[in-house]
């Protein structure tokens, strides 16, 4: 493996602390919110990741690269971390489907890695101190300087990083390519579609704020046809595409700032375009952004969550999903009240807020991941429960004589097992 063998890369955090290591990936210098990730596998999603926009991401796990990069996991058309940190990167790249190493690739995209450094004793001190703005460098290696930088960089707090992830113009999720990799980069960039669209299935409108293709894979896989749109749409915008149902995305950093996309959840919440209901479904930043359009309120997390290991409950069935998360920031439970919403997932680490559901209306959201990509399956349920629910909405039963009500109810809480975990190679 190609590497810049000897060459010497520092990571400074903010309070001073210096990791001294060597380089590999692209020659250079980043900035960026240092977290750690506790996935086992999964580098090249998490890596595509575009949630980890403005991150540095050092992973727990201690050899990272084994089985390369393939064609068929990637999350986005390009990676979106800020820079990369492991405690070895992996000489051997051993996968039947790998095309290239995990350095080749770093270093094609110009993301700087730093391996050699004690990650264990890094991740102890983020869960001690928080999440630290950081520079990485292989370019200055004074430590004085790089500290200095990292102190006068401007983090997350108050950054909209939504616009800098999001598509440019609408696309449709081609589902002859449901594998990954080039054909969907070249839709969200505008280029014509590869294949022809699905004849039939709901339509669903995704708001993209940084979404991964796990989920179009998930929406397509039970029957759905995404429609990808700008996260600068307008509520009349989206109800044009005449959807059957919305999908609020994952995405990056703080949702405060976002205030455009807040301003169209809650006009599609409290009044929309033509008075035609349909179905919502929040996952990650969709949470955060429902979370403000109902009253709430959101704060930042000690180092946030994420990994493939977070176990969550659901408070109406009591069972419990080990769950993928990504997320620095996290809905306040008790600003929401006891009102219309319904609080529906709870996290079992930190009793967090992950999930709520409104009690009149077709709405809900998760704070974690439920398409996994990388990690288990246990919430796969959640893409189903929200097809049964525009299918629903879309069909609704005859009306119970004496009833006057024509408000479509959201759908009960899922009770089916969930599946097993994937053992297959590249997944937690």
């Amino acid at each position: 493996m190609a590497t810049e063998t000897g060459k010497v890369a520092i990571l400074a955090l903010e309070d001073g602390t210096v990791h001294r290591g060597l380089a590999f990936g692209a020659v250079g210098e980043c900035q960026g919110e240092v977290v750690f990730n506790t996935s086992m596998t999964g580098y090249q999603e998490v890596l595509t990741d575009p949630s980890y926009r403005g991150q540095i991401v050092a992973m727990t796990y201690p050899l990272i690269g084994n089985y390369g990069i393939n064609d068929e996991d990637f999350e986005s058309r390009r990676p979106w971390v800020e820079g990369f940190v492991v405690r070895e990167l992996s000489r051997i790249t051993s996968n039947w489907r790998s095309k290239k190493s995990l350095d080749q690739y770093l270093k094609e995209n110009g993301v700087p890695g730093i391996e050699g450094i004690d990650t264990r004793a890094l991740t102890k001190h983020l869960r001690t101190v928080g999440a630290m703005k950081a520079v990485l460098s292989s370019v200055d290696t004074d430590p004085d300087s790089l500290v200095e930088k990292a102190r006068r960089s401007p983090g997350l707090v108050g950054l909209d990083l939504v616009g800098q992830v999001s598509c440019d113009k609408t696309w449709e999720w081609q589902p002859a390519d449901q594998a990954g990799g080039g054909a969907q980069g070249a839709a969200a960039s505008g280029a014509a579609p590869s294949s022809p669209p699905a004849p039939s299935g709901p339509r669903v409108a995704v708001l993209d704020y940084g979404v991964k293709y796990g989920i179009l894979r998930q929406l397509s896989r039970v029957g759905c046809r995404p429609i990808v749109m700008p996260a600068r749409s307008t509520a009349e915008e989206v109800m044009a595409q005449e959807p059957h149902g919305i999908l609020l995305s994952n995405g990056p950093g703080d949702p405060e700032p976002v205030t455009y996309a807040v301003e169209t959840v809650r006009r599609l919440v409290e009044d929309p375009p033509g008075g035609r209901r349909v179905p919502i479904f929040g996952i990650c930043m969709g949470h955060h952004f429902l979370t403000l359009a109902l009253g709430g309120r959101t704060r930042k997390l000690k180092f946030g969550h994420h990994g493939a290991n977070h176990p969550v409950r659901d408070e109406r069935t009591g069972k419990v999903a080990i769950t993928v998360q990504n997320h620095g920031f996290v809905g306040d439970a008790e600003s929401l009240g006891q009102g219309d919403v319904e609080i529906t997932h709870i996290n079992l680490n930190d009793m967090t807020l992950e999930g709520l559901a409104h009690r009149r209306l077709p709405i809900f959201a998760v704070q974690f991941h439920p398409e996994a990509s990388p990690g288990p399956h246990d919430a796969h349920y959640l893409f189903r429960q929200f097809d049964e629910m525009i299918r629903h909405v879309a069909q609704p039963p005859p009306a119970v004589q004496g009833s006057h009500s024509s408000q479509p109810r959201a759908a009960e809480p899922h009770t089916q097992r969930p599946p097993k975990r994937s053992t297959g190679g590249g997944h937690a």
